[in-house]
């Protein structure tokens, strides 16, 4: 992608592209025609299944406050119990919150590229795919990547953080 592209895309946007580019991404963000704030929302728009959508779920940790981020199948559930034992313990993050933390609005946050750097958690669902698509900092723009590149992209580890799905 050339500056001038770059130029055409949302500034939240152009911020997730240059970190890609920086670190040698080959998938550029592209944007989509309708709105992706959910999964299945983001999923219909690229015609593949739900739980290759890799979602941002940002909680807030109870003892400094910090933004923790979960990257977690678009078909799964988050554990909070389960992340809890692995960061300690965490509340919901409202909107305001959200938004400060990471410099995205809930419906775009990216899994990269974050005002401030959160501790961050992969769930390990994610790897049941070869190809997993994320949002890149706007509600219609999104990217494309394996779920071994967002491990590399985040240097974040990958947990067991999902709840174990109704029989």
């Amino acid at each position: 992608m050339c500056g001038s592209e770059l130029q055409a895309l949302p500034e939240s946007v152009q911020r997730v592209a240059r970190l890609l580019q920086d670190k040698g991404h080959p998938n550029a963000p592209v944007m989509l025609d309708d709105a992706a704030r959910t999964a299945q929302q983001a999923a219909d728009a690229l015609g593949i299944a739900v739980g290759q959508i890799a979602k941002s779920i940002i909680f807030r940790r109870k003892s400094d406050d910090v933004a923790v981020l979960v990257i977690a199948s678009g078909d799964r559930r988050v554990d909070e119990k389960k992340v809890e034992a692995l960061v300690g313990k965490t509340g919901r993050a409202d909107a305001d919150f959200v938004r400060a933390r990471t410099g995205y609005a809930i419906g775009g946050v990216p899994p990269l590229a974050h005002a401030t750097p959160p501790v961050t958690l992969i769930d390990r669902e994610l790897f049941r795919f070869e190809e997993i698509w994320a949002a890149a900092g706007h509600p219609h723009s999104v990217f494309r990547m394996a779920p071994a590149d967002l491990e590399k992209l985040t240097g974040a580890p990958v947990a067991d953080v999902a709840q174990v799905p109704a029989a």
